[in-house]
């Protein structure tokens, strides 16, 4: 990619961007939320023209004016989350897209899916329904879809989101079979940790501007973050340390189906105590999302019970409770309204907000000022409407929004989830904080990094129950790993 730049309204989301990327490496690509990773990987993908520069293929220009083109020439994407049809088999989802005869359509694929899998040693049955597979293999699946289409530079967007860590460590050897078989890999990713241990070139951006392009072996995780944010960054976590009050969030015998009628929770118990971050860790799909709802008054459970101060969290006396949604654009905010709107959607019609059925709009516009400023969100405009912000410059306005009012309860769900090295600093610093000045806090993370940088105690949850409860400062990571795959250690 040569001087490729992209505007959009109001931004200038790509700035005269180039970069390079050889047959046989891995080339990470990082960067702060809104810095325009994302909008590069579109250009190149064919979701976007670009408005100015050229794009070379095996030294030949070229115009990608849609995915099905890009697939042709041989780029391949494999999203976040998979996208496949869980009641249909690995099989059946690798036909999806593929040429073939309308009757019998997995007719021959076989041979081919069992030459990839010997080749690159992937691990899974292609006969099995896609609800049956761990996320791990979900994403196997997707990388295997993207060879079956012949991809010689495969695009991974933050692909150990939603794994174990040994599911990671299981992708980082299937990325290393793919560089000795020639392959190109561009990997998306804001864990430093992994980018030093799987890039060999890391390329940085921000503001929409390349500021550089390094070598891993050049490389450190304090230069790849001031490259990042434009500042030093210390990964230091000093915390002090818990001094846990009254129980805040009880949970007990916590029984709840999921939306299929099958059962999600199946006799949870768990308290969280003013003063301390209790942190859920576990895969997603293991009952996580159920629990949410739940404290959050959001589902009433089937049997047991869920008490925020000693109250249900629903009903008219129902207690404040911040919530940060897994989902921030379609339950965080609402999309179409400005920022100063979203940031008092919980207090709209409380003084100083409104003037009986009227709201008072300079008290509105003031107070989204003042919250912009104090949680640095970008752009800085009040009117804004939401959904043109970035996924993070989306989380620190819920944030701003969920804080405001001095929760006692916060239930924190994926919060720095795609976000850059600082705003994930910040997020951190947010939930600490907030912690040891009283409030209880509940995490949903995936995360192990995040769980063990934040949580005081550290509960896993699989298939619906309990794994384990453990201090997070003498819990093994190793056990707990295994605890999230089922594995009783």
């Amino acid at each position: 990619m040569r001087n490729v730049s992209k505007r959009f309204p109001g931004v200038l989301a790509v700035d005269r961007v180039s970069l390079e990327v050889y047959p046989g490496e891995v080339h990470a690509l990082l960067g702060e939320n809104g810095a325009g990773k994302t909008t590069l990987v579109s250009l190149l993908y064919g979701l976007y023209p670009p408005d100015e520069g050229d794009i070379f293929w095996r030294g030949r220009p070229v115009r990608i004016r849609s995915p099905q083109e890009a697939i042709k020439l041989g780029i391949g994407l494999v999203p976040q989350h998979p996208l496949l049809v869980r009641a249909h088999t690995v099989l059946e989802n690798l036909a999806l897209g593929m040429p073939s005869g309308f009757f019998f359509p997995t007719r021959g694929l076989m041979r081919r899916v069992g030459e990839l899998t010997r080749r690159y040693q992937f691990q899974f049955d292609p006969g099995a329904r896609v609800w049956q597979l761990s996320e791990g293999e979900k994403q196997r699946v997707e990388i295997v879809r993207a060879l079956l289409q012949g991809a010689e530079l495969l695009v991974l967007d933050e692909p150990t989101s939603v794994l174990t860590p040994q599911e990671a460590g299981e992708l980082f050897r299937v990325i290393a079979r793919m560089k000795e078989q020639g392959e190109a890999v561009v990997f998306i990713s804001h864990k430093l940790d992994e980018v030093l241990a799987v890039a060999d070139r890391i390329s940085v951006l921000r503001k929409g501007r390349l500021v550089g392009t390094v070598r891993r072996d050049q490389a450190s995780k304090e230069e790849l973050a001031r490259m990042m944010v434009g500042r030093p960054v210390s990964f230091e976590r000093r915390r002090p340390p818990p001094a846990p009050g009254p129980t805040v969030l009880e949970v007990s015998g916590l029984r709840v189906r999921d939306d299929r009628g099958l059962p999600a929770l199946r006799g949870v118990d768990l308290e969280v105590r003013a003063g301390e971050v209790v942190a859920v860790a576990g895969v997603a799909g293991n009952g996580q999302r159920e629990l949410v709802e739940v404290v959050t008054g959001l589902r009433r459970p089937e049997a047991g019970r869920a008490l925020v101060l000693g109250r249900p969290p629903y009903g008219r006396q129902r207690p404040r409770i911040a919530h940060i949604p897994e989902d921030r654009r379609r339950q965080g905010v609402a999309g179409g309204l400005s920022l100063a709107e979203n940031l008092i959607l919980r207090d709209h019609d409380r003084p100083p907000f409104s003037r009986g059925p009227l709201l008072d709009r300079r008290a509105v516009y003031g107070f989204a000022a003042e919250q912009v400023r104090r949680y640095q969100i970008e752009p800085p405009s009040p009117r804004l409407p939401a959904r043109l912000l970035s996924g993070g410059n989306l989380q620190k306005l819920i944030i701003a929004r969920e804080f405001h009012g001095d929760p006692e309860l916060i239930v924190a769900v994926h919060p720095t989830y795609g976000l850059d090295v600082g705003a994930t600093e910040q997020v951190h610093e947010l939930l600490v904080s907030r912690s040891r000045a009283g409030a209880a806090v509940l995490l949903v993370s995936e995360d192990l990094d995040e769980v063990f940088a934040l949580a005081d105690r550290v509960a896993v949850i699989h298939g619906g129950r309990l794994m384990g409860v453990v201090d997070a400062a003498t819990a093994d990571r190793e056990r707990v790993g295994l605890w999230m795959a089922g594995v009783e250690a």
